[in-house]
This record gives C-alpha cells, sequence and structure tokens, in this order.
C-alpha cells in the first residue's frame, strides 16, 4: 500500500498521500483498507516526532478530517509533552496557532465556513494557555481584547475563546490541574478582568449584530459566577442586561446571566441593587409572560425557545429567591412583588416536564425546610435567631419577638403554602411499594421496572409534604379529605387523581399528633374502603385495591392501635389474595408482610371479643388462603406467618404453631421421602424435583424470620435433605460427564442445581439468624462435611456451587475461633480448586470469585491462627489470590480482596512472623497498590489503596521491621534503614513508571508528600490525589471516586438530622419493636 511511505517522517509528509489515507479510514475505501488505514493511523499518532509535521499538514490540506487529524497529535502533545518541548518550538506553535485563529475569524465568509475548525483550533489554544499563562505569556489578556477591536468576527471569536478559558479554569479544573495551577490562573483571570469587562459593555452598546451579542452575553454568562463583584453592581452591566431582557432573540441568554448574578450571595452590601433589579425584572415579565396566561398549557404548546424560557424563568425565580428572598420581606412595598413571583413559580411547578419540576421542587424543598426549621427551633432562641439572620445577642424579652417575627414570617407565606400543598398532592411521584401502574395503552398492569428517577423524587416530595404538614396539620388534613370527597362523589375521579392523593397520604405518616391522626386514617380508610364497594370494573377496583394497601402500609403505629380496624385490613387483604389482576395479589402479600413487621404482637394475643389469637384462625384457614397464590407469593405469605409465631412467648404453643404451619409442605415433604425409599428413580422426575425445591423454598422463608426457633423443623427434614443434596449432585456430575459442556446448560441440570442452591441457602439462612449457640454449630456442621464440602471438591468446576463458599463464611462469621480447627479442612477441600477456576482470567465464574474472597476475609478475621500454620506454598497461593482480587475491575471483588489484605497486613505485624512475612511480601504489595492507584480503571478503590500504603509506610518508620528488606545477595550497598530503602524504592518505581514526571516531583512526593504526612490520613491523601492528577493518567475522567469518603460522611449527618423530625423516616423504617406490646 503506498501509504506506508507515510511511516517515514524524516521528510515533510505527503500531504495528498495523508488525506487518501485519511478519507480511506472514514469509510470510502473497503474493510481491508480502512484496516489498513487505521493502523498507520495509530501509528503516526504514536509517533513522537509526528507533531513536528502538524504546521506543514495544516497549512497544506482542505480536508477538514485531516485537519482533525493534525490536531488530535497535536493535542495529545500539548497534554502530556508540552512543558518538555525546546522554548523555539513552543513559540512557533502557539504563534502559528494565533496567526491561523486570526486569519480565519477576520471576514465573515471564512469564519463562517470553517466554524468547526476555529472551533478545534480555540480549544488547543486553551489548552496551551493553561501551560504558559501567564508566567510564559503575560501579553495574551491584552493581546486578545485589541484583536477584538479589530473586527466584529474576530471579536465574536476572542468571546468564544475567553468563554473556553473560564470554563477550563472555574468548571472542569478538578482534577485536572493541581491545586496550586488553579489558584494562578484564577488570580490571573480576576486581576486581568477589567479588559474583558470593557470589551463586553463595549460590544453590547456599541454593536448591531445578533451573533456577536449572542456571543457575548454567553461569554458573559460563563464569566458572572466568578468576577469581582463592582464590576457587575457598581458598572451599567445589569441595566444594560435589562434592557436586552424583553427582546426575543436576546431573552433566554439574558434571563441566562441574570440567573448568574441572582445566584451570588455574599452578605446585605448590594441589597437595594437587588430589590431594584427583582422591580424592573419584574414589571418587564408581566408584559413578556402575563401572570393571568395558563403557563403548562403554554408550554405544551410552545417552541422550543419558549420552553426554554420557561425553564430559565425557574432558575431565575429559584436562584434569587434561594440566595436573596429575605431582603424583599422586609415590610413595604416589596411584598407584592415577591408574592407575584411565588406565584409564577407554582405556575411553572406544575408544568409537565421532569427537568422544569426537578429545578422547582429543589427550591420548595429548601424553602419549606427553611421555614420548618425556625419554627421547630422555637424552643431555642439562638437557634432561631440564626435562621432568621438576626445577628444580635440575646437580651430577656427577646424571645418573644423573634416568636412573633417568625409568626408574622409564617402568616406571609401561608396562602403560598397553601398552594404549594394543593401542588404536592397533585403530582405526588409514585412510590416503591407501588407495584400497579397505567401503561402507555391506559390499561392498569404490573410494573416491570423500577424507576429510579420517579423513586428519588418521591423521596423530596415526600420530605416536603411533611415539613409542609408540620406548618400547619389543618390545613394539610383539610386538604385531602376535600380532594378524597371529590373522588367519592365523582367530581374528581380519576385513576391518577386517587394514586397521587393516597401516596401523599401514605407519604406524611408519622407527621402528625397521633390522635389526628387517628381521626384523619378512620376517615380516609373507611372512604376509601366505600369507593372499593362503590366503583364498578375490574381496573378501577385494582387501583383503589393498591391505594388502600399503600395507605395502609404506611400507618402501623394507627394499626397497632385499633385492632379491629388491624383486622378488617388484614381480611381485606386476604380477599385481594384472591385478586387475579396482575400485581394485585404481589402487592397483597407484601403489604401484609409489612404489617406483620409492625404489628406482630397483636396476632398472637386473643384480643376483646375473640375466642383465640389471630394466628390460630389464620392457620385454620391457611389452604383457602392461599389457594390463588403463586409459589413465590405464597413463600412471602409464609415468612409473614413466621414473624407472628416468632412473637409468641410460650415455646410450647410456638411449636404447635409452627407444626401446623409447615403441616403441607410436610406432608408432602413425607410423601416424597416415603416414595424415595420404595425407588430412587422416583425423585428424578422434574415435577417431584420442582415441588422439593417449592418445599424447601417454603422453609427458608420461614427460617428467615423465625430465626432460632426454626430448629424443631429444620431438624425434621435435615438428614433427608442433605441425602437428596448427595444424590442430586451425583446427577448432575454424571449427566455433565455423559453430555459434556453443554449439559450443564439444559434445564433438567439447572433444575438440579436449584434444588442443591436452596438446600445451602436454608441451612445459611436458619444458621445466619439462629443466636449463637455453639451445640446448634455442632449439630449441623459436622454432617455436612461430607455432603456438602467434599462434595464440592469432587464435582466438576462447573457443577460446583458457590454457595458452599458463602454459607462456610457465615459459618465461621458465626462461630468465629470455635471453627479453627476445621480450618484446614475447609481449606483442603475448596481452596486449591477454586483458584483454579478463577486465576484463569477476570470473567468465568463471578459467583465464586466474590464468595471465595469473603471466605477468605472471613478465615483471615476469626481463624487467622489457622492461616499462620499454612505451608510457605499456600500462603503464596493465598496472596497471590488476594492480589488476583484487587486487580479485578469488579468493584465487589477489587474492594473485598483490599478488606482481605488490610486484615492479613494488621494481623500479621502483631505476629512473631511479622519479619518473615514482610520482607517476603512488602515490596510485591507496594509495586502492586501504586499499580492499580495509578491505572485509573480501579478509581472506587482508592480510599483502601491509601489506607495500604498509609500502613506500608507508617510500619516501615516504626522500626518493627528489623531484617532487610532488599535482596542483600544481589544488593551490594548496605541501606542505614528500611525505611530509607523504601523511599529511595519508592522513588525509582515511580520514576519509571512515569517518564514524564521529573525527578524532583517525584522525590518531592515521596520524601515530603507520603512520608512527612503519613500518620495524618487526610493530607496523606491529598498528596496522593495531587499526585495523580500531575502524573496526568486522571486527567479528563470522572474523578468523583477519589472523594468517595467525604460524601458518605455528609451523608451520615443527613440521616441523623432526619431521624430527629417526626415523620422523616417513614414508621415502618423504624426499628422500633418495643411499640408493639
Amino acid at each position: 500500500m503506498a501509504a506506508e511511505k507515510l511511516r517515514d517522517l524524516s521528510q515533510p509528509i505527503d500531504v495528498g498521500l495523508l488525506d487518501a489515507t485519511v478519507a480511506a479510514f472514514y469509510g470510502t475505501g473497503s474493510k481491508e483498507e480502512r484496516s489498513a488505514a487505521d493502523q498507520i493511523l495509530r501509528d503516526l499518532q504514536n509517533n513522537p516526532d509526528m507533531w513536528l509535521q502538524v504546521v506543514h499538514i495544516l497549512q497544506n490540506t482542505k480536508n477538514l478530517n485531516t485537519k482533525f487529524f493534525a490536531l488530535q497529535v497535536l493535542e495529545g502533545v500539548i497534554k502530556y509533552r508540552w512543558n518538555a518541548l525546546p522554548v523555539e518550538q513552543r513559540d512557533g506553535m502557539k504563534n502559528y496557532i494565533s496567526d491561523v485563529i486570526v486569519q480565519l475569524s477576520s471576514n465573515e465568509a471564512s469564519f463562517r465556513m470553517e466554524r468547526l475548525y476555529v472551533n478545534k483550533l480555540n480549544i488547543i489554544l486553551v489548552q496551551i494557555l493553561k501551560h504558559d499563562w501567564p508566567a510564559r505569556w503575560r501579553s495574551f489578556i491584552p493581546d486578545l481584547v485589541s484583536a477584538a477591536k479589530t473586527s466584529e468576527t474576530i471579536c465574536e471569536n476572542c468571546m468564544a475563546i475567553l468563554k473556553l478559558l473560564s470554563e477550563e479554569v472555574f468548571d472542569f479544573s478538578r482534577g485536572e490541574m493541581t491545586q496550586n495551577k488553579i489558584k494562578e490562573l484564577k488570580q490571573s483571570l480576576n486581576s486581568e478582568f477589567q479588559l474583558i469587562h470593557e470589551l463586553c459593555l463595549y460590544v453590547l452598546s456599541a454593536s448591531q449584530r445578533t451573533e456577536l451579542i449572542r456571543a457575548t452575553l454567553s461569554t458573559l454568562h460563563a464569566f458572572l459566577s466568578w468576577i469581582p463583584l463592582g464590576y457587575i453592581f457598581e458598572s451599567p452591566l445589569l441595566e444594560t442586561l435589562l434592557k436586552f431582557f424583553p427582546m426575543p432573540s436576546y431573552r433566554n441568554l439574558t434571563l441566562q446571566c441574570l440567573t448568574e448574578v441572582a445566584a451570588l450571595s455574599f452578605g446585605d452590601f448590594y441589597n437595594v441593587q437587588y430589590v431594584k433589579m427583582y422591580n424592573i425584572f419584574m414589571a418587564q415579565l408581566q408584559t413578556v409572560l402575563p401572570l393571568n396566561t395558563n403557563i403548562p398549557e403554554a408550554y405544551g404548546h410552545g417552541s422550543s425557545e419558549e420552553q426554554a424560557f420557561i425553564q430559565n424563568l425557574a432558575l431565575f425565580f429559584t436562584s434569587f429567591f434561594k440566595s436573596h428572598i429575605r431582603v424583599l420581606e422586609a415590610p413595604g412595598d416589596n411584598i407584592a412583588a415577591l408574592l407575584m413571583g411565588l406565584e409564577y413559580l407554582i405556575k411553572i411547578s406544575y408544568v409537565d416536564d421532569t427537568e422544569v419540576f426537578k429545578v422547582c421542587l429543589d427550591y420548595w424543598n429548601s424553602f419549606v425546610l427553611e421555614l420548618f426549621e425556625a419554627h421547630h427551633n422555637l424552643d431555642n432562641p439562638a437557634v432561631a435567631a440564626n435562621m432568621m439572620g438576626l445577628q444580635i445577642p440575646m437580651l430577656p424579652g427577646m424571645v418573644d419577638g423573634i416568636g412573633s417575627q417568625l409568626m408574622q414570617r409564617r402568616q406571609l407565606y401561608a396562602e403560598p403554602m397553601s398552594k404549594l400543598r394543593m401542588l404536592m398532592i397533585s403530582r405526588m411521584a409514585k412510590p416503591e411499594e407501588v407495584l400497579i401502574v397505567e401503561d402507555e395503552n391506559g390499561n392498569i398492569v404490573r410494573e416491570t421496572m423500577k424507576d429510579n428517577d420517579v423513586l428519588v423524587q418521591y423521596k423530596i416530595m415526600r420530605e416536603t409534604l411533611i415539613y409542609l404538614s408540620h406548618l400547619d396539620h389543618d390545613d394539610t388534613e383539610k386538604q385531602m379529605l376535600k380532594k378524597l370527597s371529590k373522588q367519592l362523589s365523582g367530581e374528581d375521579w380519576n385513576w391518577n387523581n386517587l394514586n397521587t392523593l393516597c401516596w401523599a397520604i401514605g407519604s406524611i405518616s408519622g407527621s402528625m399528633m397521633e390522635e389526628q391522626e387517628n381521626r384523619f386514617l378512620v376517615m380516609v380508610i373507611r372512604d376509601l374502603l366505600n369507593l372499593c364497594e362503590i366503583t364498578k370494573g375490574k381496573d378501577n377496583k385494582a387501583v383503589i385495591a393498591s391505594n388502600i394497601m399503600y395507605v395502609v402500609g404506611q400507618y402501623p403505629r394507627f394499626l397497632r392501635a385499633h385492632w379491629k380496624f388491624l383486622k378488617t385490613v388484614v381480611n381485606k387483604l386476604f380477599e385481594f389474595m384472591h385478586e387475579t389482576h396482575p400485581g394485585v395479589q404481589d402487592m397483597a402479600c407484601d403489604t401484609f408482610l409489612k404489617i406483620v413487621q409492625k404489628c406482630k404482637r397483636k396476632f398472637v394475643i386473643v384480643q376483646v371479643g375473640e375466642n383465640e389469637p389471630f394466628v390460630s384462625e389464620l392457620l385454620s384457614g391457611l389452604p383457602t388462603t392461599v389457594a390463588d397464590l403463586e409459589p413465590h407469593q405464597i413463600h412471602t405469605f409464609y415468612e409473614s406467618v413466621g414473624h407472628m409465631i416468632q412473637a409468641e412467648t410460650d415455646s410450647k404453643k410456638r411449636d404447635e404453631y409452627l407444626q401446623r404451619l409447615m403441616d403441607l409442605p410436610n406432608q408432602k415433604w413425607a410423601e416424597i421421602i416415603g416414595q424415595a425409599r420404595i425407588s430412587v428413580d422416583f425423585l428424578k422426575d422434574q415435577d417431584v424435583i420442582r415441588t422439593v425445591l417449592n418445599i424447601l423454598q417454603t422453609n427458608t422463608s420461614v427460617a428467615s424470620s423465625l430465626g432460632t426457633y426454626f430448629l424443631p423443623q429444620i431438624s425434621l427434614i435435615f438428614l433427608d435433605m442433605l441425602n437428596v443434596y448427595r444424590m442430586y449432585s451425583e446427577l448432575i456430575s454424571s449427566s455433565i460427564a455423559e453430555g459434556g459442556p453443554f449439559a450443564s446448560k439444559t434445564s433438567y441440570v439447572k433444575l438440579l442445581r436449584s434444588v442443591k442452591r436452596e438446600t445451602l441457602k436454608l441451612i445459611e439462612t436458619f444458621l445466619d439468624k439462629a443466636e449463637d449457640q455453639p451445640q446448634t454449630g455442632k449439630q449441623f456442621v459436622p454432617p455436612m462435611m461430607d455432603p456438602v464440602l467434599l462434595d464440592y471438591a469432587r464435582n466438576l468446576p462447573d457443577a460446583r456451587e458457590s454457595e458452599v463458599l458463602s454459607l462456610f463464611a457465615t459459618i465461621i462469621n458465626k462461630y468465629k475461633g470455635a471453627m479453627t480447627d476445621d480450618v484446614p479442612r475447609i481449606f483442603e477441600a475448596v481452596f486449591q480448586c477454586t483458584l483454579e477456576m478463577i486465576t484463569k482470567n477476570f470473567e468465568d465464574y463471578p459467583e465464586h470469585r466474590l464468595k471465595f474472597f469473603s471466605l477468605l476475609r472471613a478465615i483471615a478475621t476469626h481463624c487467622f491462627p489457622a492461616l499462620i500454620h499454612l505451608s510457605s506454598q499456600q500462603l503464596k497461593l493465598v496472596m497471590d489470590s488476594i492480589i488476583w482480587a484487587f486487580r479485578h475491575t469488579e468493584r465487589n471483588i477489587a474492594e473485598t480482596g483490599l478488606n482481605l489484605l488490610l486484615e492479613m497486613l494488621k494481623n500479621f505485624q502483631n505476629s512473631e512472623f511479622c519479619n518473615q512475612f514482610y520482607r517476603t511480601y512488602f515490596l510485591t504489595i507496594e509495586q502492586e497498590i501504586f499499580a492499580v492507584l495509578t491505572d485509573t480503571f480501579h478509581k472506587p478503590g482508592f480510599k483502601l489503596h491509601v489506607l495500604v500504603l498509609q500502613h506500608l509506610f507508617c510500619l516501615v518508620e516504626t522500626g518493627l521491621l528489623t531484617e532487610p528488606l532488599w535482596d542483600v545477595a544481589t544488593v551490594s550497598y548496605a541501606y542505614p534503614s528500611n525505611a530509607i530503602f523504601v523511599r529511595e524504592y519508592t522513588i525509582k518505581l515511580l520514576s519509571t513508571s512515569f517518564p514524564n514526571m521529573t525527578a524532583a516531583e517525584v522525590t518531592q512526593f515521596v520524601n515530603g508528600g507520603l512520608f512527612e504526612s503519613r500518620n495524618d490520613l487526610s493530607t496523606f491523601k491529598n498528596h496522593i490525589r495531587d499526585f495523580l492528577v500531575q502524573s496526568k493518567e486522571f486527567s479528563a475522567q470522572d474523578n468523583k471516586d477519589l472523594y468517595a469518603e467525604e460524601a458518605a460522611a455528609q451523608r451520615e449527618r443527613e440521616r441523623q438530622r432526619m431521624l430527629s423530625i417526626p415523620g422523616l423516616i417513614a414508621p415502618n423504617e423504624i426499628q422500633d419493636e418495643m411499640l408493639d406490646s
């Protein structure tokens, strides 16, 4: 292929040939030509001298794709090698790029035609600026501004460059540049802003060109969030912006700029200007969009520009109110404009668009929270004063004053708040528990997938409505009951209205005082049950049923206090369990489980007017109640009854209830085992296998809720169950041996394996939930050694159940040190054979991987002495497998591996084998951890990588390691101490891995960064973050995982706050065993 000539870069490249190669790559050639072209272009891109040809290519080609290819090569050099280039090469490139930009943007025709190319050149210029400005290119901003004044098109392009620069420095810099570089660039932009500011104002006052004015507004928008405030408030800028606002072609851009100004918040200095801006704005808005407009309807029919305007309007109001609503509250002329603004925002909140609604909802949530907190903290005047923004010492008698101010403020907002309650009730999002939805054809069906966005929205709306309810319980109740009576009268009846109303009613559970809540609920449940009676039509009934179930599931406190209602509700649920409409039975079973968990004591005591406890009555009618349910629903039902039985304190009654509950499955089980004793082949029938599986699943469900008290039932079936396990295991092995690799995929083998898995799951569930009585362990663990453990070792890899690993991990976590003697047997059975399965690659047997490392971690944590007695070969296998684990890109496996490594490092440090262990593994671990820390595929493990490195560096400085870590046989130089050796080793390791960093940078990072700050985790972590950015491996990526720990601490603080406000954490999510007595 002629294009091979391109590889020779000793003379100027043949541009025509390069054009042809690029064209072949973009699809003019055959498949072979494309891949050959791809290979050549890749090689050229990787050639370090290729960038010297860039100017030659750009000057001689007309093809846009070729230009982009050349600029891509250049971008790579600027990003990774710029500072290493000679000064004259850097300056030559800078001048060339600047000249081309000026030349192309100096006349209208070439600027419009070459727009894409110019945009790419702008990006390249800004990449260079990030390195060279301000130190090596002091005159950049003055040059740019003077060029802008020469022609309107150049000016338009200068605006684009300034906008890019601002975004690079202020918006995208985290993780791209080191903290110091960001600071330096911000200071430069600030100090030189005057020139830019004058240019913008000059354009806005003098130019008539729409494109230029739009470009200038867009640049201003990028700058407004950070420029010194005097440029905004002490110059004609705001007036100019407000002048442009009513003009349709600038309306959206101006509104975005005003929003940036509205979002600034810095004390009271410019309050007067803010009030003036708001009032002028409101006067203009009424001419653009009169208040009596039906905004949701206008939005529905509007063009995309008009829709964007409504969205921007929402952003303006929410930003302004978030920062400056207090200024407008002062008694006087502004209150009317303030209330009108809130009215606009409530109308915009009804717009049927998720993004617009999110913006409004986010503001309503924070606004209502602020009103609520001031009202909530009235008992603590200092806090309340602080909330009010009053910085004053507290004097006696002040409290009443603050109280009355708070009351005035609540009075001021009473009407908007009432409208807001209506909004929340009529737009409530669907909670997770509701399984019945309307599909796009208007049919009521079972939901197939959870929509996370809706769940997040529900959470915020629920929180907002709870605050609103606290601010005025009576208004909340009145609005809900009024809306409900309209459903009954048929005036307002439709599925959506009933759904949102019931979801809203369910969501405020726990926020009212108990007697008000009781009175309110009696009316709600009575009305809903009536509605169910009087409404005809299967779909309608399904919707009402789902709403009744949702509401009652949310109010356990009410049900506990009212047995009659609780009984009626549960019987209603039993009724719904026969209703075959999709989703109704599932929801009935889920709601039953939810209610029983919260009210279980009520079902095992004899209630007034009853002859026996409800649980006994239920067990008598059990076969008819579950007659129409699917197997998975029956399992939920059984789990619920398990919870009831668990609440019975009399062990004799408890065992009797358990026996009655398990009567049906036990009869079936006895029948199957009896038949199997006559002929083993009976167990091979597919229907029999399915029945066995179903019986085991039912047992698992009851074991999960009954815990220790499940002992009599599991003892009854345990040994027979292990025999079935062994038999099915042999069947699987023979099927795979005869049928080859595909046999494991057949439905028959899959079914047999599900029985094995369910057996393991049942034992694991029981042992996990049972109280740790060693005799339980002694009764159940030994009989499992052969049928379960040795069976695992005997089986073919494809027939091994990963659940064996998790079962033994559970056993070790449960019985801890008592299992130490059994570890060698467990090790022998599962270790070698599992490692062979999972170390061939990173993909096969994903389940076994995770469970294998969890088992290892359990052993390292609770049975560490057993690990010390392994031979050095076996320990090497363990260490290799840990390294293998944390190299995984699968997050759970890598984290389990790293946690396991930390346990091992700490345990060995405290054992007599400390020197021996670290001499063998210290350097390997350090090298491997640095490898995953810097390769960008393992960011989620950042926190743990840092902890391992910190452990190693702290350990080596303690002097605990008395034997040399270096290999005495090969290294002739005797280092004074291990600490000095490790410093040198680390510098060498990082210098060879990152040739693009100078020796001084690496040495500074290792000595000044890591070793100096090793005892202070957060500084240590920041040094590592900065190093990752400097090494350039991490720039241009999403680096939020490096900050994950800080985010988690914030979440915990938020949970503590929520617990202090009644209703914020739903009553059915709070563990409140004590109340149920």
